[in-house]
């Protein structure tokens, strides 16, 4: 005896829709990405850390970390390397998001070790620090015993960000070596280092300024007032607005104005510049990003404008 088996014939439209069931929306991707990575790490180093600025790339860590580690604490503290120049509104949400997690926030200043090894300050019309905190970085990791530093970086960035691996090496001097990097095939990551050798670590890498933008807007995450318009003193210099400050040696002939301006990214306030913008949303922001041709750093970061190496330079000195 023959059973007869009636298919149900579905449109397109059903078929999409059933589909969409088992395929992860993009985000969701880069979220279990990142996840994977955070309890990578803490499965296989002892010391971790997290380093935590106050902007948004290391907002959007923690925020992962509370969706790889809750209800529990963080297997790591979060870990700030303070040169002395931040923005006041980064440094405020710093501090109040850690005291809100109740997690464990380690800042150490650049002014201390600018005073204990008798350090040289950079001088001119923007006299940055963004070099010497690396001498604190490695102070701080040396100080608590750290194996693993995790980081807000993106591959898509800058151009010495684009070679990093996610689990990337340095070596007991902090420095970066492109030839001693290890290969990450199918989501395998090798931290095994020898002692006093330090890894740097990305969950984010993969992602754009509009991924994190877009998850931020997602999971309503909240940031400094800083990334959104405002009016602000600023500086004109060679075609970049750089905020007025203590830091900034204002000479005879700068134009100094008023402008709405907001960050795109935020560093020191001798090294980062703002743009002309009225987006007062996360909205506005992201159709902002989408019409853009130039990368955050492109546009705003002067430290990277110093030479065309200039990050990989600090790489291998041991920055971020």
């Amino acid at each position: 005896m023959r059973i007869a088996c009636s298919s149900v014939k579905r449109s397109p439209e059903q078929k999409q829709k059933r589909m969409s069931k088992y395929r992860l929306d993009y985000l969701d991707q880069l979220e279990a990405e990142a996840i994977h990575i955070f309890r990578e790490v803490a499965g296989q180093f002892e010391r971790p850390a997290l380093l935590f600025s106050g902007g948004k790339d290391s907002i959007t860590l923690v925020h992962l970390a509370l969706k790889a580690f809750r209800p529990g604490k963080f297997p790591f503290p979060l870990v700030h390397i303070d040169t002395g120049h931040n923005f006041p509104e980064a440094l405020r949400f710093r501090d109040e998001l850690a005291e809100q997690l109740g997690e464990k926030l380690i800042v150490r200043k650049v002014e201390d070790t600018i005073k204990a090894k008798q350090l040289t300050e950079p001088r001119g019309k923007f006299a940055s620090r963004n070099a010497l905190q690396t001498y604190t970085l490695l102070d701080t990791i040396e100080e608590f015993g750290f194996d693993a530093c995790i980081g807000g970086a993106r591959r898509d960035e800058e151009k010495a960000r684009a070679k990093e691996r996610i689990f990337s090496v340095r070596d007991e001097f902090g420095q970066w070596d492109p030839r001693r990097q290890r290969p990450e095939l199918w989501n395998i990551y090798n931290g095994k280092i020898s002692k006093g050798e330090n890894v740097r670590v990305f969950p984010i890498s993969n992602w754009t300024e509009l991924d994190v933008w877009n998850y931020i807007r997602r999971e309503n995450i909240a940031l400094p007032s800083i990334y959104f318009a405002h009016n602000r003193e600023v500086l004109e210099h060679e075609g970049q607005l750089i905020a007025t400050s203590e830091f900034i040696k204002l000479e005879p002939g700068d134009v100094v104005s008023q402008k709405t301006v907001r960050y795109r990214t935020v560093g020191d306030m001798t090294c980062t510049a703002a743009v002309e913008s009225t987006a007062s949303t996360i909205d506005d922001i992201i159709r902002e990003i989408t019409a853009t041709k130039t990368s955050e750093r492109g546009e705003t970061r002067i430290d990277d404008r110093v030479s065309e190496a200039a990050m990989e330079d600090r790489k291998k000195n041991g920055y971020f």
